[in-house]
């Protein structure tokens, strides 16, 4: 059984730092090397936006509110895919979700972050 499990939220300073991990379990390491995989948050309130996205090369794409500030990027051996958050915002509170391509109903249950002003 594929879990994802998000770690690494918290309350941080407007200005501040995260850096968010997701692990997946349970998955063949071919089939998470060959799909992208995608950072996710929703607000209360709001519908959940993608965010981040690391294609199976690497390559990565942004929505324009992080571009800059925010960084994904995944180890294979680990099965695992990270989101470096740098100057963080009171708009970037939210429940954090990773999603992996493959396993498209699959989601974990997100971490939270918190940004004061």
């Amino acid at each position: 059984q594929v879990r994802l499990v998000e770690s690494g939220g918290g309350s941080v300073e407007a200005g501040g730092s995260l850096r968010l991990s997701c692990k997946i379990s349970g998955i063949i390491l071919s089939v998470f090397t060959g799909h992208a995989m995608d950072w996710y948050r929703q607000a209360p309130g709001k519908q959940r936006e993608l965010v981040a996205t690391i294609e199976s090369n690497r390559d990565t794409n942004y929505a324009d509110s992080v571009k800059g500030r925010f960084t994904i990027s995944r180890d294979n051996v680990k099965r695992t895919v990270y989101l470096q958050m740098n100057a963080l915002k009171p708009e970037d509170t939210a429940l954090y979700y990773c999603h992996h391509r493959y396993y498209r109903d699959v989601w974990g249950q997100g971490t939270q972050v918190t940004v004061s002003s």
